[in-house]
């Protein structure tokens, strides 16, 4: 995995998977390592982020490597008309690894591409996030005690999310049924379907979220994304579609969590969060040891 930029799910094999998953578990016994104070880790962040990165950040850091980069475009050479290419060549000069956020799909392949450093993608567009994917992981696993054979519903935005377009493409590998909730409007790509058809998985499709509470160990809760519309009439139609309350998990499995990428606006009410299914927060945290063992297995450290 040295000096193997991340840009796909599907760059890293289901042996990689674990293996990332598994040496994030010896970094949540044991977070503080100053094992990259040799490393310069660059930020790139064309599109707001707070979670993803702030918790590459935080596990930079807290395994000793210098930061630098932007989360406001607005601020460097790109407000002047600095090409992709020249931003990534010349930030590939100062750092030994780019993390990069960017609202155009396969932006960061192209990164990759032109790079001399490795790039980890942190979300191009409605196209995918890696990074989320192998963090969603590690809480499936750590609240399942596996990842085989489990029922895992995504309700919500599911032609523009790329956190659940790059998830269903890894849970592919694991014998997952799939229970897909979506308006009409925001069905699951056939692109991303063909990924569960390959490996002659079964999905359903619902519209309604209670249909599925009672059958599924993960409930995986995403946000209607105003930004990916390009009409705000369509946006309009379908944006309180999902709102999951606590009295509407009565009938859920005992074992049930909730998951969200987040940040959440109103598609789960806060009295979900004194649940003990409630896991997203800690879902949050998880990011911090995926990240640090993504940051040292492909700097070749770990």
């Amino acid at each position: 995995m040295k000096n193997k930029s991340l840009v796909s799910i599907n760059d890293f094999t289901r042996e990689e998977h674990i293996h990332i998953l598994d040496l994030a578990e010896e970094f949540e016994k044991k977070p503080t390592q100053k094992i990259l104070q040799d490393y310069v880790v660059a930020t790139l962040f064309f599109e707001p982020s707070t979670r993803t990165r702030l918790s590459f950040e935080s596990a930079a850091s807290r395994l000793g490597a210098k930061v630098i980069g932007f989360s406001e475009p607005g601020s460097t050479s790109v407000q002047k008309g600095e090409s992709l290419r020249d931003t990534i060549r010349t930030v590939s000069n100062y750092s030994d690894i780019i993390v990069m956020r960017h609202p155009k799909e396969g932006s960061a392949r192209f990164a990759s591409e032109v790079s001399d450093v490795p790039i980890i993608n942190a979300g191009d567009g409605a196209n995918q996030h890696p990074t989320q994917t192998l963090l969603d992981m590690y809480s499936i696993r750590k609240t399942q005690g596996t990842l085989d054979n489990l029922n895992i519903a995504f309700v919500g935005d599911l032609k523009y999310g790329r956190t659940v377009h790059s998830l269903v493409m890894a849970l592919s590998n694991y014998n997952t049924t799939f229970h897909l909730v979506s308006p009409q409007l925001l069905k699951l790509p056939s692109a991303t379907k063909m990924h569960i058809k390959e490996k002659n998985l079964t999905y359903y499709q619902y519209t309604d979220i209670i249909d599925v509470i009672p059958k599924v160990d993960i409930l995986y809760m995403t946000r209607i994304q105003k930004e990916r519309f390009s009409d705000p009439i369509e946006y309009e139609k379908v944006k309180n579609s999902y709102i999951l309350r606590n009295s509407m998990l009565e009938t859920a499995k005992p074992n049930m969590r909730i998951l969200h990428p987040l940040p959440r606006v109103n598609e789960i009410t806060v009295d979900v969060d004194d649940n003990p299914k409630a896991y997203y927060f800690t879902q949050a945290l998880n990011g911090v040891y995926v990240r640090q063992a993504l940051l040292a297995s492909i700097l070749g450290v770990k």
